[in-house]
């Protein structure tokens, strides 16, 4: 065989891999998966907590396949569910996003709200998600999405808004304070004052069980300000998992200042796992790869979008 032949021969294996590989990341990105991790971060001696963690729904109306998924994970009988937010991608997504929730808003939960809550997506070139920082001044201004609604029907049907707020829950018969910071992607995030009137640990009458931190981006000035405020766990959102990795290396970009290495999954934030060595002095930090994308860029490539059941269980006495 010539050498052009052979070259022809690559260039042909090659271009038909590249569109195999984008054919499935079409596939993955609806083929949704549920993680179960276990977190030993409760007082020693207490029985087992729940905590449901969804993120990154970006829900569209067109996405039934999703909305019955969601519906279904009530199903894992959670104590607790926290949403880390970026909700919808639509207008229109209002009803879809309620008929998700709905069995999941009858649990005690929590959220914050991330950028995609806000504002609609734009079309955008998508290599710019493999810079540092993909932010820049949108084109036009962006489109409103009606946020302030979907505040209101998540707080009445029960949940904590924690977005730049504290609060507290009691889940199980355990008493829980959070933390949370509105979206540090949008630079809409201010750390709220421990030891005031809103931070439950405070009152010596009525101790807490444990100290969750919530946020949606996971930029580092906000691991370090709930690592700071002793937070037990801190659970976020936002990176998609790096959302089209590359196979038996992992993300390679998580769309804010976290490292790859800690874009999904149960990490330790400064330094290793607090179950780990070297990592006595961290915080538990789970970081969900989201169930969804930008409808501008709806594929994912060996990052499986998920939902977590986090089984937080009692520090080995």
């Amino acid at each position: 065989m010539s050498p052009a032949a052979s070259a022809a021969r690559l260039v042909g294996a090659a271009t038909a891999l590249a569109a195999g590989a984008l054919a499935w990341s079409f596939v993955e990105a609806r083929w949704y998966a549920l993680r179960e991790v276990s977190v030993p971060v409760l007082p020693p001696g207490q029985a087992p907590l729940r905590v449901l963690h969804v993120a990154d729904l970006h829900l569209t109306p067109s996405q039934p396949d999703k909305v019955a998924w969601v519906r279904d994970l009530a199903s894992l009988d959670p104590h607790l569910v926290v949403d880390t937010g970026d909700n919808w991608a639509h207008d229109d997504a209002m009803g879809p996003l309620m008929t998700a929730l709905e069995p999941l808003l009858a649990r005690p939960g929590v959220f914050v709200l991330g950028s995609n809550d806000y504002v609609a997506p734009q079309p955008k070139n998508p290599a710019r998600y493999l810079l540092p920082d993909a932010r820049r001044a949108p084109a036009r201004p962006p489109h409103q999405l009606p946020w302030r609604e979907l505040v209101r029907r998540l707080t009445s049907a029960g949940w904590l808004d924690l977005d730049n707020r504290r609060g507290v829950l009691d889940v199980d018969g355990r008493r829980i304070s959070f933390v949370g910071t509105d979206d540090a992607h949008l630079d809409r995030d201010r750390m709220p004052p421990a030891g005031g009137p809103d931070d439950a640990r405070t009152r010596a009458d009525e101790p807490v069980d444990l100290h969750l931190g919530v946020t949606h981006a996971p930029y580092r000035r906000i691991l370090e300000a709930m690592h700071d405020d002793d937070a037990d766990l801190v659970i976020a959102g936002h990176t998609h998992g790096g959302q089209l990795a590359v196979p038996l290396w992992g993300a390679l970009v998580t769309n804010c200042d976290l490292d790859p290495a800690r874009a999904k999954g149960l990490h330790g934030w400064p330094g290793p796992r607090p179950d780990a060595p070297g990592g006595a002095g961290s915080t538990w930090l789970h970081v969900s790869a989201g169930l969804g994308t930008s409808p501008y860029a709806p594929v994912r490539f060996a990052c499986r979008p998920e939902a977590t059941l986090l089984t937080l269980t009692a520090v080995p006495g």
